[in-house]
């Protein structure tokens, strides 16, 4: 048995090697796999701008757990300061969230309570959606004691 004998890409003068196929002669050999990579352009492409728009989304809301945070934060400094009331640490909240994240979160809840010894916050949100039908939602509480006056020397 003799080695299969390796023809160079082109001839002598450079010019490509021609294949004969049953469509006849060919540069490139065989027609079977054209457009095969549009093909699998067109099956790759739409997997990559999902994983994209999940890695924005995570994102997202990563940002919006930080936003509800810093206004539940907010609020019960706001509900614990010693003329603090818990409608003024509710207001604070909201007006934080309208600032911070106009666009962000939405169907903001804000619910704020306060007693002789704690302000407790808490904030409940939706993240807006990046990906159609993926919804996140958004959950935070903060409590802090209520300042207060001592009266006598320590």
């Amino acid at each position: 048995m003799t080695p299969p004998v390796l023809l160079p890409a082109c001839n002598d003068h450079g010019a490509p090697r021609r294949a004969w196929s049953r469509r006849g002669w060919s540069r490139h050999g065989s027609r079977s796999a054209a457009g095969g990579a549009t093909v699998e352009l067109v099956l790759v492409v739409p997997v990559l701008v999902f994983m994209i728009m999940i890695v924005i989304q995570l994102g997202l809301y990563w940002h919006a757990t930080h936003v509800a945070q810093a206004a539940a934060a907010e609020g019960v400094r706001a509900a614990r300061v010693v003329d603090g009331t818990a409608a003024a640490g509710q207001a604070r909240a909201q007006q934080f969230v309208a600032v911070a994240a106009p666009t962000l979160l939405h169907d903001v809840t804000v619910t704020a309570t306060r007693n002789r010894q704690h302000a407790t916050l808490h904030v409940r949100a939706t993240v807006q959606a990046v990906v159609p039908g993926l919804e996140f939602t958004v959950d935070v509480a903060t409590d802090s004691p209520v300042e207060q006056f001592a009266t006598g020397t320590p």
